[in-house]
This record gives structure tokens, C-alpha cells and sequence, in this order.
């Protein structure tokens, strides 16, 4: 549980808390009657009735409040005292059976604090999970009366200078993050109902940061994690909303680490996001334009803690042919005299919450690894005379971290192979998805950075430069490693290319590779 989870769930309860001190008569009165079908079918019958009295006088005296104050007064009354039917998830199908989801929509321009606190009470996730038919009902319902986009427009009327409307904004992110949790595939749909965009504004509205602006920056997470092309592409289009909506905020970690650990757990959410736009192809040119790639160099040199996400971010960035561009790029903005320094070391932790060692090798290995496979003429030479230079040092850094990741995953190897042994012995069956797991585990151990070493060791052999073959094979000789070893790493990696990819593209690369490994 992050904390920001933990932060929200106090959150919470002081909300509830004041709910029930809302309705504390209303509840006193009533303790003595059971809560059951029958009382819930009154209370709503009694809200349906308030609505509409309500409405009836706001339609008749719209210019005196006076008229209609004590119609609303007790129309927020029945509300508070609905917040009982939250302990009742198997009977959410009478909201929707006695029209009370839709009226309640309806009066999100009336009583909307009021609403929102009761709907975010009804979508709480541990509520949902317990009557999962109450649960299915009560989404289809909000979802079929357009919940998101009202809640958007409802929003956009809230001033977050009164405590309770930010209170209020809070809550009605609480309700759109159940809902997605509970139902992930909503996220589009939300996001096209006009969520992404007032999440982007409301990130980049320069106001002190606050329990509503790192609200924001996990539901933007949450909306492009799936990696949903629509969400993505509504985030990057034109660039213009990518570039200064999404690129904006991280102006200010660029020279200075965030003061608290919400403020820290806000900066990651951002980054995540980020990297989910630039997993869409299309989004990594925005990127290039947007000089996205000069940000986190500038944030790779000033090492603050914004530079372990910067360099994730890269990584997104560069890889695959449509990173081309950003390769040649990062190679023209000096990126090579910011990438070796953490390639030939891995930088101390900050703090325990910083990423592994493994986690930031990756991610350097598959950035020099994705500039070798795209990089072309004057900057691939550039990035290769960087292998030549000081005696090779960062050959011999390489082949140390090859071995170091060979041992990993000969360790995880023995522990996978004992754990077959003892199933075939009980008779158990390796199937497909046995197989997948285990693959999964081993690409957890360090088999994928593995990989990325053992392509650069591949690619410097082929360069042409006898320099850099002579000293991978001596290395490998002097520590014992195996030419055999380094072959069979590559094959697996040729066979395991292009999710995602097209065939054509899957067929090219697997020969390009083939080859050079014939010629290790």
C-alpha cells in the first residue's frame, strides 16, 4: 500500500465520519428499526419524493433560494441517511430498480457534495467486492447515465479555495478510481468523457500542492496503464497537450527533489504516465518534438531524484524503430557523456524507496542497446569509439556485468529445475502455462538484462572494429565464460522478439540477429 493510499483511506474516514455526524438524529431516531428491503424501499421512496419537491420549487422561485432552502435542507437530510445503504451491496439493485441512481445524477448541479460523498461511499471497492451482482448493477447504471462526464462538468463548478468543495473534488476522484479498479475497462471511456483532459489542467494549474494534485497524478497513472491507444493518444495529440500538460510539471524536479514523500509519490505517478504514452508508437515523434529527450538529460546530469525516472522514461523513449529519431537525437545533445557515467556505475541509493540495482542496469543496458540497433552513420560511430576508449573500459564493465547476470540466472536455472524435478516425481504436468511462468521468473532473476548485454557484446563484435571483438572473446576466455553460452542467450532472444511488432518487421530483425551471432 503506497501512501498515498494510506493518506486517502484517513482521508476517508474522517469523511465518513463527518457523514455520520451529518446524519446523527436521522440515525438515533432510527436504530431501532431494522435495515432490511423494506426500509431501504421507504428511504428511497421518501429521497425520490424530496428530489422532486426540490426540483419543483428551484423550477418555481429560481431566483429566491429562500423558497426552496428548506426542500433542499431535507433533501440532504434523506441523502445522509442512504449512506446506510452502502452497508448493503446485495441491495444496490433498488437504486437502480427505483430510479434513485438517475435522480441522484440529476442533482449533481443541486446538492452535489452531498451526492458525491454517497456515491463515493456506494463504489467503495472493499463495498463492491462484496455483493459482486449489486456491484455489476449499480456500475451499469452510473456508467449508462454518463456518471464520468457529469462528474467532469460537477468538477469544473467546484472552487477548491472552500474546503469542503476540495473535499468534494477528492471524493469524486475516489469514485472514478473504484470504479476503474472494479471495472479496469472503463478507463477509455472516462478518459473520453472529458476526465483526461481536466486531469491534465488541474496538474498543470499552478497551485500549491495538495492531497487533490497527487490524487490527480494517480488517476492519470491508472488511466494509460492499460495502454489504452485512445487514452495515450488523447494525451499526446499534437504534442501541444503531451508537451506542456504532461512535460510541464516536471520542470520543477528537474533542480530540486520533491520536499515530501507525497510530493515524491506525485512525481512517480507522472513519470508512469509518461512512459505509458511513449509505450504508443506515435507518441515517442511528440516526444522528440516536444524536446522531451533534452529534459531528462538535463535531469540525468543534475542528479536529483528525478533521474532514476528519467532515465525509465528514456528507455520508453528510445527503444524499438520508431525510438530512431530519439536515438540520434540523445547522441547529438551529448546524451553519450550522461549515459556512460551511469553505465561504467551504478549510482548509490538515495533512499530504500529508490529503485534496485537490476532496475536501473536495465534500463541503461536497454538504452545503449536501442542506440546500437538504430543508430546509423556519424552517431553510431560515435557511440561505438565510445566502447574504444581508456583501454576499453566499458567493455571490461560490460562482460562483468554479464557475468554477474549470468550467475543470477544459473541460480534461478538450478532452483526451476528442482521445482520440475519434484513435480514430474508427483506426477504433476508441465503444461504451457507452467512453462510461461517459469520463463516470466527467469526474465525476473535477470535473463532480460542478461539479454540486452549479451546483444551489446554481439553488436560491438560485429562492428567491424577488431578492438572490441578482440577484448569481449579475451574476457570471456580469461573468466571462462562460453561463446556457446552467449549464442544459445541470443537465439532465446531472437525467438521471444515483437510483441507488438509486424511479421515482416519480427522476420528482419530474428535474421539480422541470426547473423551476427553466426558471426560472434
Amino acid at each position: 500500500m503506497t501512501l498515498g493510499h494510506v493518506q486517502r483511506s484517513s482521508h476517508r474516514k474522517h469523511l465518513l465520519t463527518f457523514s455520520v455526524f451529518l446524519s446523527l438524529p436521522h440515525l438515533l431516531m432510527k436504530q431501532a428499526e431494522p435495515v432490511d428491503e423494506s426500509s431501504v424501499k421507504k428511504m428511497i421512496l421518501t429521497f425520490e419524493k424530496r428530489s422532486y419537491k426540490n426540483q419543483e420549487l428551484r423550477i418555481k422561485f429560481p431566483d429566491n433560494p429562500e423558497k426552496f432552502m428548506e426542500s433542499e435542507l431535507d433533501l440532504n437530510d434523506i441523502i445522509q441517511e442512504m449512506h446506510v445503504i452502502a452497508t448493503m451491496p446485495d441491495l444496490y439493485h433498488l437504486l437502480v430498480e427505483l430510479n434513485a441512481v438517475h435522480s441522484l445524477l440529476g442533482l449533481l448541479t443541486n446538492v452535489a457534495i452531498a451526492v458525491v460523498d454517497l456515491l463515493q461511499e456506494l463504489t467503495d471497492i472493499d463495498t463492491l467486492h462484496e455483493s459482486e451482482e449489486g456491484a455489476e448493477v449499480l456500475i451499469d447504471a452510473l456508467l449508462e447515465g454518463q456518471v464520468v462526464a457529469l462528474l467532469v462538468q460537477n468538477m469544473e463548478r467546484l472552487d477548491e479555495q472552500v474546503k469542503e468543495e476540495a473535499d468534494g473534488i477528492y471524493n469524486t476522484l475516489a469514485i472514478i478510481e473504484n470504479m476503474a479498479e472494479f471495472r479496469p475497462v472503463l478507463c477509455a471511456e472516462a478518459a473520453q468523457q472529458g476526465l483526461m483532459q481536466w486531469l491534465l489542467k488541474r496538474i498543470k494549474a499552478k497551485l500549491p500542492f495538495d492531497a487533490n494534485k497527487l490524487y490527480c497524478s494517480e488517476i492519470l497513472a491508472i488511466l494509460l496503464q492499460n495502454n489504452d491507444s485512445k487514452n495515450c493518444c488523447c494525451v499526446g495529440e499534437g504534442f501541444s497537450v503531451l508537451s506542456f500538460s504532461v512535460l510541464c510539471p516536471f520542470q520543477v524536479f528537474k533542480r530540486h527533489n520533491p520536499s515530501t514523500a507525497e510530493e515524491q509519490e506525485m512525481m512517480e505517478n507522472l513519470f508512469d504516465a509518461l512512459c505509458s504514452c511513449l509505450m504508443l508508437p506515435s507518441n515517442r515523434d511528440r516526444f522528440l518534438r516536444g524536446e522531451g529527450l533534452q529534459l531528462m538529460n538535463l535531469m540525468l546530469r543534475e542528479k536529483k531524484m528525478s533521474r532514476t525516472s528519467a532515465l525509465k522514461v528514456l528507455d520508453h523513449g528510445m527503444i524499438g524503430p520508431e525510438g530512431a529519431d530519439n536515438c540520434h537525437k540523445f547522441v547529438d545533445i551529448l546524451g553519450l557523456r550522461t549515459i556512460f557515467p551511469l553505465f561504467m556505475k551504478t549510482p548509490k541509493k538515495m533512499k530504500k524507496t529508490s529503485p534496485s540495482e537490476k532496475e536501473h542496469e536495465e534500463h541503461v543496458c536497454s538504452i545503449i542497446a536501442s542506440m546500437l540497433r538504430n543508430l546509423k552513420s556519424q552517431q553510431r560511430s560515435r557511440l561505438l569509439n565510445k566502447f574504444t576508449e581508456n583501454d576499453c573500459e566499458k567493455v571490461d564493465r560490460l562482460m562483468e556485468l554479464h557475468f554477474k547476470f549470468l550467475e543470477a540466472v544459473q541460480q534461478a536455472d538450478k532452483r526451476i529445475e528442482g521445482e520440475k524435478h519434484d513435480m514430474v516425481r508427483r506426477g504433476e504436468i508441465l503444461d504451457d502455462s507452467m512453462e510461461d511462468e517459469f520463463y516470466l521468473r527467469r526474465l525476473d532473476a535477470g535473463l532480460f538484462v542478461l539479454q540486452l548485454i549479451c546483444y551489446i557484446m554481439v553488436e560491438i563484435s560485429n562492428s567491424g572494429i577488431s578492438q572490441l571483438h578482440q577484448r569481449v572473446h579475451q574476457i570471456l576466455n580469461l573468466r571462462g565464460g562460453s561463446v556457446k553460452v552467449v549464442r544459445h542467450i541470443m537465439r532465446e532472444y531472437a525467438e521471444s522478439i515483437g510483441d507488438g511488432k509486424s511479421d515482416e518487421y519480427k522476420e528482419m530483425e530474428r535474421k539480422r540477429i541470426m547473423d551476427m551471432v553466426d558471426n560472434f
